[in-house]
């Protein structure tokens, strides 16, 4: 999913979306006819090598472009907050929106899969994984987790939650200090996500290949029980970016105090490019269409509606953590209130970074923290980005549907210069 903001690196990732999918398929229906036969064990020699070393590829690149990501989206929020009133009040209702969606998913997703959980037959389908779950720290531990006493150390075991606690405080730091010496910082980290993404842009079009041989090996060891997986995957996660986007009807008809029919008839041109294209800035004029059929003042969906477009995905949090719960139950996680704090906590800080970036990329550089940080393998995360294509139409749509309700919101509370606050929406 394109987005604002997109850096010339970013263009230049290709993502084979449909080919990825057609690869997931065909290798575990190829995995599940050749189950039992002779030729298995030969098949998965070579499969087995080739999945795990794209795998490997997808892993190495999560630090350093969550890191660099990190810092670069933080300061950005910081300068957004320092452009006046307007700019601050748009920010809060972001991080509340965002904040609200995270729990949310936290709190619902457990209980959907305990009310419908994973079919039996396809439970360890995709539990690709390459070793044991990580351990998961008491109270006290995890406290004393949040800190590393040596960064390169973190980063060398994979320690996702200090790793986050140390580039946050960077990323803050870094815009406390002159002007000369904060720009060639942050040109510095800029230049290593640039870099970061071309590296994953050549893995995730190596994508067909490594998903095709992992798939192989899934497709041996379940046979048809993993399309069944991918499909309750597919349903449960959507489902939780469902909720976000009914969200943004509540929060039009309690907040922006617009009339449900009359903000459902103002989005829905909004929603049909979205669905179409996958994409929140081509959805953008179709959004400031929405928001004067509101009766949304012009120079506030001038400012708010870029500005969401650039650092606002609403569906991100909840889907992605979703995302990480899903793969916990999978793999046998057990999902303590402090490892479910813990996915919401970086979900929400994640999310900064990320939101410039396609789909495929952004799923992996925000679900693979989430799951590190709350000991979740992250093997399976290469076999579920092959389907990432379907919950994105829900995700994009769910963000256009916000990024308005939003925008109605900030304007009914947001007076002109000069003029008091008042409701601006035709209902009002």
């Amino acid at each position: 999913m394109a987005r604002a903001g997109d850096s010339n690196a970013l263009q230049q990732i290709e993502l084979p979306a449909g080919r990825t999918l057609a690869a997931l398929v065909v290798g575990l229906a190829l995995g599940w006819a050749l189950a039992g036969g002779n030729a298995s064990e030969s098949v998965l020699a070579v499969s087995g090598p080739v999945g795990r070393v794209w795998l490997s590829a997808l892993q190495m690149t999560i630090i350093p472009l969550v890191a660099a990501l990190l810092v670069t989206g933080i300061a950005r929020m910081v300068a957004t907050a320092r452009a006046g009133t307007m700019a601050r009040r748009t920010l809060m209702a972001i991080v509340a929106v965002l904040a609200a969606g995270s729990v949310l998913a936290g709190v619902l997703t457990p209980l959907l899969l305990e009310v419908f959980p994973i079919p039996g037959v396809s439970a360890a389908a995709l539990a690709v994984t390459g070793g044991p779950p990580q351990e998961v720290p008491g109270i006290g531990a995890f406290l004393e987790s949040l800190v590393a006493p040596n960064v390169f150390a973190a980063a060398a075991e994979t320690a996702m939650l200090p790793l986050i606690v140390f580039f946050v405080a960077l990323a803050v730091a870094i815009t406390r200090l002159e002007e000369g010496q904060r720009e060639t910082l942050l040109r510095l980290f800029a230049g290593l996500g640039n870099a970061m993404l071309i590296v994953i842009g050549w893995v995730l079009w190596l994508a067909p290949a490594g998903v095709f041989a992992l798939a192989i090996g899934v497709g041996l060891r379940s046979g048809g029980g993993a399309f069944a997986a991918l499909g309750h995957y597919i349903l449960l996660v959507s489902t939780t970016g469902l909720l976000i986007l009914l969200a943004a009807y509540g929060l039009a008809l309690l907040a922006a105090r617009q009339s449900l029919p009359a903000f459902a008839r103002a989005v829905m041109p909004a929603q049909a490019v979205a669905l179409s294209t996958q994409s929140s800035l081509a959805s953008l004029p179709a959004m400031l269409g929405s928001c004067r059929q509101l009766g949304v003042r012009e120079a506030t969906a001038d400012f708010v509606l870029p500005l969401a477009v650039a650092i606002f995905r609403a569906t991100s949090p909840a889907m992605n953590l979703a995302v990480a719960i899903y793969v916990a139950r999978l793999t046998g996680v057990v999902l303590t209130p402090t490892v479910i704090a813990t996915g919401v906590a970086v979900a929400l800080v994640t999310t900064v970074g990320s939101v410039s970036l396609p789909g495929a990329v952004s799923f992996v550089t925000s679900i693979g923290p989430i799951a590190l940080a709350m000991g979740v393998p992250v093997e399976p995360l290469a076999l579920l980005v092959a389907v990432e294509m379907l919950p994105d139409i829900v995700r994009t749509v769910g963000n256009v549907t916000m990024d308005v309700a939003v925008t109605a919101w900030i304007d009914r509370g947001h007076p002109a210069p000069g003029e008091p606050a008042t409701d601006h929406s035709p209902n009002g």
